[in-house]
């Protein structure tokens, strides 16, 4: 069944996870900002908000150059989420009004998949501790791509998983480097405001709306 959207039409629906379902990107920009100290680099805190996005070895390689092999870059990376984690467990939640979304979407048996740069384990976190998983029909995480946000690989992932093409379906996300991810696949997306602000995506001509929450969301299900 459809959903229409801010005056759209969609088939199904696309889901960015960090900072648009669970609004953990200061815990994320935090846990970055310890592991960067402890590998010589001091950033403040709203320069990793500015400038650390993707791929959490695209963003070693980015910033050290060839100072890590793969190998060290991996354990760095895995330890920074490692360390999210533990920072973040009592605090995981959906952004208000998601539940009561994701359980009308399905009830109208709308498809739904989430598209997201973290890596597998806190995918993992995500969907079993809040108990996410009957409600998405494919997930797709850091490891099943080649190439990081703003690159539309993930997204036509998700959407080829779903059945529907990419254009078809609305995506929610959080980052300019994921709305402009679906830009570039050719999809409109729907912002939640939880970590950057509408200026911030003036470039993009692909946004339906800017919301702070779910509750904020306006759609139509028939």
């Amino acid at each position: 069944m459809p959903i229409t959207l801010y005056q759209t039409t969609a088939q199904g629906l696309i889901f960015d996870m960090d900072g648009t379902m669970v609004d953990n990107m200061m815990a994320h920009h935090e846990a970055w900002q310890r592991k960067l100290r402890s590998l010589g680099m001091d950033m403040e805190l709203e320069q990793v908000r500015r400038e650390i996005h993707g791929v959490n070895e695209e963003i070693l390689l980015r910033l050290f150059g060839d100072r890590f092999n793969d190998e060290e870059r991996q354990y760095h990376a895995q330890d920074k989420e490692a360390e999210y984690r533990r920072g973040f467990q009592e605090q995981l939640q959906l952004i208000d009004g998601l539940s009561d979304f994701l359980e009308e979407a399905w009830e109208a048996e709308l498809p739904m998949g989430i598209g997201t740069a973290a890596p597998q384990a806190n995918v993992d976190f995500v969907l079993d501790n809040l108990e996410l998983r009957d409600y998405f029909a494919t997930v797709k995480h850091a490891g099943d791509v080649t190439k990081g946000k703003p690159d539309p690989e993930i997204y036509q992932l998700v959407a080829a998983g779903l059945g529907i093409p990419v254009k078809n379906c609305v995506i929610f996300e959080d980052s300019p480097t994921g709305a402009e991810a679906a830009h570039n696949a050719g999809s409109p997306v729907i912002v939640v405001t939880t970590t950057h602000k509408p200026a911030e995506f003036s470039h993009l001509p692909n946004v339906l709306a800017y919301i702070e929450d779910f509750n904020a969301l306006e759609y139509d299900i028939r």
